[in-house]
């Protein structure tokens, strides 16, 4: 019997469920939400929406810049062939001051279309916002060197000289810099937002904050703690570290739920479809209906992404492995809300515990001194 176990582990008959129609519908409710349909497009589970054309407003704006754009090459032209009658003295701050102006208003046509383009049709607002900000801050940059090259007359000397600025900086804020980097990763990439659970590193949490520079989480676990309660401490990192670091997070929009498992040693002897049907009623009443029901919502949604939708079961299964060579594990396994996962492994493990020592007939235990 001991090898067949080894062999094959026991698992207990769960019931098989079916998705109702009203589940169904819940679940393109789901859909309408912003953070559902952007993890559906990276899952290939729904088509990327079609980007809109720009609004006639902006495509007016784009025109007026590439007119004035012409306008000011078709004068620095007249300028450059001397039909003007400027003074040789005044000719090189002229030429300089188109060529800025053209570089100028080229600048700006290009934030206009980066924003009419890519930054307008973006479904997240604060993701907008930020990118917006950013733009404005390189744009800003940008017209300040043109201001510098136009103001000099060798251009080329101050360009060279705040390039070799740029570069010391650079150099001396490597960290920051990069840190920066990392905040725009993730606000186009969102591998993960304010109120996620996440593990990076040896850093796990809550994401409270993230600024240009750092990311802050509520800690949970830790050092001192080994369950996933919260600490009461506060974690800190720069952005940099999720362009390095593995990022796990716990709160997918297409499925907000971990897996869980509880333990029991129990004897050869016992009677295992008893101890399967005991800990799985722990598990479903503790869990109850409505996560039951919202789990199977869930379940709708995923049945329109790649990942094998049968491996995704709301029921709690129970089965059984052989430990060493006197003793079976039943394992009751079940998914639940990560921020709750603590709290109910604790309930289920007390009501598991007493049901099956009511029935020492039925279940036995390793004695006191082999526990």
């Amino acid at each position: 019997m001991a090898d067949d176990l080894k062999t094959d582990d026991i698992k207990s008959e769960e019931p098989q469920t079916v998705i109702e129609p009203e589940e169904r519908q819940a679940a393109e409710r789901l859909k309408e939400r912003d953070d559902v349909q952007r993890a559906l497009r990276e899952t290939g589970g729904a088509p990327a929406p079609e980007t809109p054309p720009p609004a006639p407003k902006e495509q007016v704006r784009l025109w007026s810049y590439a007119l004035v754009l012409l306008g000011l090459a078709a004068f620095y032209y007249l300028v450059r062939l001397n039909t003007l009658s400027f003074t040789a003295r005044a000719l090189p701050l002229v030429s300089r001051i188109v060529l800025g102006a053209m570089a100028a208003v080229l600048l700006l046509g290009v934030n206009r279309a980066v924003y009419a383009f890519l930054i307008h049709p973006m479904d997240d607002a604060v993701a907008r916002y930020n990118l917006s900000r950013v733009m404005r801050l390189v744009v800003g940059l940008g017209l300040a060197l043109i201001a510098i090259s136009v103001l000099f007359a060798n251009w080329y000397a101050a360009v060279v000289s705040l390039g070799i600025l740029s570069l010391v900086l650079g150099l001396a804020l490597q960290t920051p810099i990069t840190s920066f980097i990392g905040w725009i990763y993730i606000l186009i990439k969102q591998p993960y937002r304010v109120g996620d659970r996440v593990r990076i590193g040896d850093a796990k949490g809550d994401v409270i904050d993230v600024s240009y520079l750092d990311t802050t989480l509520w800690e949970f676990g830790g050092e001192y703690l080994s369950t996933d309660h919260p600490s009461g401490r506060i974690i800190k990192f720069p952005n940099s570290v999720v362009l390095k670091e593995a990022v796990y997070n716990y709160s997918w929009p297409l499925f907000p739920y971990v897996w869980n498992e509880i333990k029991v040693l129990v004897a050869y002897n016992s009677d295992f479809e008893f101890v399967a049907r005991t800990m799985r009623e722990v598990a479903e009443e503790e869990l109850g209906p409505v996560m039951l029901e919202r789990v199977r919502v869930f379940r709708a949604l995923l049945e329109q992404t790649p990942v094998d939708e049968l491996e995704v079961r709301e029921q709690p299964t129970v089965f059984f492995r052989p430990v060493e060579s006197s003793w079976v594990e039943a394992i009751v396994r079940y998914v639940v809300p990560p921020r709750q996962a603590g709290r109910i492994k604790n309930r289920m493990i007390a009501k598991i515990l007493e049901r099956l020592n009511a029935e020492p007939d039925r279940v036995r235990f390793p004695k006191d001194n082999l526990r």
